[in-house]
């Protein structure tokens, strides 16, 4: 066999083994979202297609204690690597390509998972603010303890609204162009060894935050462990990223949003009955 076909050989390897771990990681993290994400509720009990959720029942809140704490983390960073990796897959296998080509006899399956952990980490940053945000909005009796979705109509408008305009700013588009955009991101950002990998991930997921945090805030209008809000979310944010005609996908999901605040204002005040 000659050279170039080993080397052709050793890179569909290095690329099987890459796809398998995303693979992995994501049934990983989709299993422990599906058999309640360590809340030990029934992800079944905290699930329902009622828009807005119903608005009342006992509020029986977590005792928010340092177990508690932990568990709502871990909860939160497992859900955002569910949803959110698969829609980096583009990026971070252009990465093991590229990082195979420019360091000749490195590890690309290895700088990649660097890479990878990176962009989780990133998002176990967002994680531990939304743990925070959870905690003050349950104490102000605005979010169900136990269902763990809006309690205030006004609340959730306010959310609707906020992430339907967001999706307008040019903020937005400019995250949204890096997340949709791997080879320049990688052209833009590169840095060598598995530090420059994780700093890369860190950047990248910087920008898929700041592109997708508040549609990840709606999760406490329709229920943060509402099965139906988390797939549908996952789902746009990867037809945001992935799809063509993204920025217009996204304008039309801020569109979308503001319909849906009117629409709980609307309800609220009686003008739908």
């Amino acid at each position: 066999m000659s050279s170039t076909s080993l080397i052709e050989t050793a890179a569909r390897r290095q690329r099987v083994v890459v796809v398998a771990g995303l693979v992995l990681v994501c049934l990983l993290a989709w299993a422990f979202v599906l058999v309640g994400a360590g809340t030990g509720m029934s992800i079944g009990a905290m699930s329902t297609w009622q828009f807005p959720p119903p608005m009342n029942g006992p509020q029986m809140a977590g005792a928010w204690d340092a177990g508690y704490w932990l568990a709502i983390l871990a909860m939160w960073w497992v859900m955002m690597v569910a949803m959110m990796l698969p829609s980096a897959a583009p990026m971070i296998l252009l990465f093991g390509q590229v990082y195979r080509r420019a360091q000749s006899g490195g590890k690309p399956a290895v700088s990649t998972a660097w890479l990878a952990a990176g962009y989780c980490l990133a998002w176990l940053g967002f994680s531990a603010a939304a743990t925070g945000v959870q905690f003050l909005l349950e104490k102000a009796g605005l979010v169900h303890g136990m269902m763990m979705w809006s309690l205030n109509p006004w609340l959730s408008a306010a959310l609707l609204a906020a992430a339907g305009l967001y999706q307008l700013t040019p903020l937005k588009h400019a995250c949204l162009a890096h997340c949709r955009s791997p080879f320049s991101f990688l052209l833009g950002h590169w840095r060598a060894g598995h530090s420059g990998a994780l700093r890369m991930g860190l950047i990248h997921g910087a920008y898929c935050v700041g592109c997708c945090w508040f549609l990840m805030a709606l999760l406490f209008v329709g229920g943060i462990m509402n099965i139906f809000w988390i797939a549908g979310l996952a789902l746009i944010v990867l037809v945001e990223k992935v799809a063509p005609h993204g920025r217009a996908t996204s304008a039309g999901l801020g569109a979308l949003c503001l319909a849906g605040a009117v629409y709980v204002v609307a309800t609220t005040t009686g003008v739908l009955t």
